[in-house]
């Protein structure tokens, strides 16, 4: 039977170019069938041709085909890959610009603060439609969602429309322990390494080689490198007692101690909006893609290293892996609420994918990551029960936001960016509060 695997949002070009260069890097996945959807046409056509590029200088021969139609592209998928991004670099870019004008700054935008909260507002009607087709022409599927707010939008998933095999998928803590293997002089192959958390405030609990641990090595370093300890990531881990996954850019604002304070953002180096510029940036190599196809010039086939490709092949061959994978807690990690979605290791292998029970984080480390859910809890809360309090109730509870402006100006801003995303939202928290 060929295996089936739909990109939802495939229009993400220059992405589905690297899970593809990795999916047909596997001679047993030779074959496989890949239905790309998105509703950009051009977009689509892009990828398309780009498949099959990639697919010649691998030497496979998938079956590719492009759906308009979303349905279609699902009908008998095992696996469903999203990465849509409702409303691209237009709506992306209305959320720095409204929160900008009340004076709240922003780094990256899409995970938690006044940024993931309207990022997953907007997105959370497009997951309803997903979930429900899915389960009506694939109710067998993995939904690997790459998506962000991550941590909301599964929580969502499972929420909204009962699905079950539902990961959310991240390189956060593959990158983090690679960028820490080699700033200690560890080859990556050789450290053995545990993370869990939440998605982007994930903690590295074990960080070892051959037996020792090397966090004391990492405050070494950080003690003899003034430069080091010029970054967020330092500056938690000398506070915290531990590292986490993700950027300093992300991690900034996931906490209530940076962004406020024009002296931190100085000392810490943090580039407000960093964002918008990724944005333009991807935009500009979709378009140099576009040319290169147009122009009949090679594309580069380079592998991510990314998880989806990794668990259809474990799935479908039954090789095991861990792959870290965001999942609703059910007792994984203890001292963090049940129904939150956590970030744990996960084995994959023939009988699907299984999430590592971690215990109990250490307790300074569970307060952020309580804080992280409590914030998300509300947001998924805003759309499951209709309630546009909600939205703001989130935004009262966001670390960055809070520390930053008074509660009168948290409503303005709700209001502000509620009439900006317009009908992107669903109907029932569209209105305006005042205050």
């Amino acid at each position: 039977m060929t295996v089936k695997i739909t990109f939802v949002g495939a229009g993400s070009v220059v992405f589905t170019q690297g899970l593809l260069a990795d999916l047909f890097a596997y001679p047993e996945l030779d074959g496989v069938h890949v239905a790309l959807h998105d509703i950009d046409p051009d977009r689509l056509v892009t990828a398309l041709a780009a498949a099959h590029r990639i697919a010649d200088v691998r030497g496979v021969k998938p079956v590719l085909t492009a759906h308009a139609d979303r349905r279609e592209a699902l009908s008998g998928a095992d696996f469903v890959v999203n990465m849509v991004q409702i409303g691209m670099g237009t709506a992306t870019r209305t959320d720095f610009e409204v929160p900008e004008r009340h004076g709240l700054h922003q780094t990256i935008g899409d995970t938690l603060g006044i940024g993931g909260i309207f990022r997953a507002l907007r997105t959370f009607p497009f997951l309803k439609e997903l979930g429900h087709d899915i389960a009506d022409v694939c109710p067998e599927a993995w939904l690997l969602n790459y998506t962000n707010p991550m941590a909301m939008n599964v929580q969502y998933l499972t929420e909204a429309t009962g699905l079950t095999r539902v990961v959310g998928l991240c390189h956060s803590v593959y990158w983090t322990v690679h960028g820490l293997a080699a700033l200690v002089g560890v080859p990556f192959e050789e450290v053995t390494y545990l993370a869990a958390g939440v998605n982007h405030q994930a903690w590295i609990l074990r960080f070892e080689h051959a037996g020792t641990d090397l966090y004391p090595r990492l405050h070494e370093l950080a003690g003899a490198d003034p430069e080091l300890r010029r970054r967020v990531r330092f500056d938690m881990l000398r506070r915290l007692g531990y590292y986490p996954t993700e950027t300093s850019e992300h991690s900034a604002e996931y906490v209530p101690w940076y962004l406020k304070h024009d002296t931190e953002i100085d000392r810490l180096r943090l580039p407000i909006g960093a964002y918008l510029g990724i944005v333009a940036e991807n935009e500009a190599e979709y378009e140099q893609t576009r040319r290169a196809i147009a122009a009949g010039e090679p594309l580069p086939v380079e592998g991510t290293g990314e998880y989806a490709p990794q668990i259809v092949h474990s799935l479908v061959t039954g090789a095991p892996r861990t792959v870290y994978g965001n999942v609703v807690n059910r007792g994984l990690i203890e001292n963090l609420p049940s129904g939150g979605v956590v970030e744990v290791p996960c084995l994959a292998d023939a009988t699907g994918i299984r999430p590592t029970r971690i215990g109990a984080l250490p307790p300074q480390l569970a307060a952020l990551n309580r804080t992280y859910l409590s914030v998300n809890d509300l947001v998924v809360r805003a759309a499951t029960e209709n309630n546009p309090h909600h939205i703001r109730h989130a935004a009262m509870t966001d670390p960055a936001t809070a520390a930053t402006l008074p509660v009168e100006q948290i409503f303005e801003l709700c209001d502000d960016l509620v009439q900006a995303h317009g009908d992107r939202l669903q109907p029932g928290l569209r209105g305006v509060l005042g205050c």
